[in-house]
């Protein structure tokens, strides 16, 4: 019995949840509010987005899927319809009908017109976010290069997880002699170049793509709408780290944001190993790392760090 009100419960909660999204659905196709001051966190994937869109999610005063939204981002601009040439969108892009469609998305699901949002192939589209959102405010997570580029090659071997949107792909994928076969995490334009290469020079690419999109993109944002966090820093303190984020944001960190912030490290987000720094020097990928770090060298000096 306990079994089948356990379901009975689950199903009258599923279709009570859909009832209210289309509610507020209804509700926003008469007032047709635009999100207000949103929150996009953008970085590399794998530089520790996830630990501070998850933290963002954790404050009253914003909405949050508490899920990343390639899918949806994607469906707005499908990558068959650019010639699979990248995720990168500009401001041309952008459209009334985006912002709409957007704004409604999130106000049906959160019932918040400000509210936080993250997935990685957005670092390559900051000009059409910040068309659709003047308004809008940036968190720029970025990471020492070692580190991040070691965990992308990690990510790479976790194609179920990183490469569901990869599958229509027009072009075989053989990296690392055909280790690699299905295309994780973002493409950015050149990708095509990299197909049949060592994945160290993909996961390098990869890194400098999106961060040199994301520091050019900066220079047209509001600096007052700007935030830029180093990874490092909230490994060492997240409280503070996390802190002076939120403020930068307009946000209230409450008692029980610092005390979530004080123990956000011993539950890692969708890490593959105890969170330390500077691991790529003890985990097996460090010749492979040491051989592209050159390549790096520019977007890694204007990210603030050093080789």
């Amino acid at each position: 019995m306990s079994e089948l009100l356990l379901k009975v419960d689950k199903t009258l909660r599923y279709h009570g949840g859909r009832a209210l999204m289309a509610g507020r659905g209804a509700w926003w196709d008469f007032s047709r509010h635009s999100l207000e001051r949103p929150i996009f966190v953008v970085g590399c994937s794998r530089a520790g987005t996830t630990l501070a869109y998850k933290t963002f999610s954790e404050s009253r005063e914003l909405g949050s899927l508490q899920r990343e939204t390639h899918d949806f981002w994607i469906a707005l601009h499908p990558l068959a319809e650019k010639d699979w040439r990248s995720h990168a969108l500009g401001a041309a892009d952008a459209s009334p009908r985006d912002r709409e469609v957007v704004s409604r998305y999130f106000y049906s699901h959160t019932a918040r017109l400000r509210i936080v949002d993250k997935n990685n192939q957005n670092g390559l589209c900051v000009p059409y976010l910040h068309s659709l959102f003047p308004d809008a405010h940036f968190v720029y997570v970025k990471r020492s290069p070692g580190d991040n580029i070691h965990s992308l090659i990690e990510g790479w071997g976790r194609a179920e997880e990183f490469a569901t949107w990869s599958a229509d792909l027009p072009i075989e994928v053989r990296i690392d002699g055909g280790r690699y076969r299905r295309w994780c995490f973002f493409l950015f334009d050149g990708w095509q170049r990299y197909v049949n290469a060592p994945i160290e020079e993909v996961c390098a690419a990869q890194y400098v793509a999106v961060n040199r999109a994301i520091i050019d993109a900066s220079q047209a944002i509001p600096r007052a709408q700007w935030t830029a966090i180093q990874y490092e820093d909230l490994v060492r303190d997240p409280v503070e780290g996390f802190r002076g984020a939120f403020e930068a944001c307009g946000l209230e960190f409450t008692p029980s944001l610092k005390k979530h912030c004080a123990n956000v490290l011993a539950t890692p987000y969708n890490a593959f190993s105890e969170i330390r720094l500077d691991k790529w020097r003890h985990q097996g990928n460090r010749e492979r790392i040491e051989r592209v770090l050159p390549s790096v060298a520019n977007v890694v000096a204007d990210m603030g760090y050093r080789l």
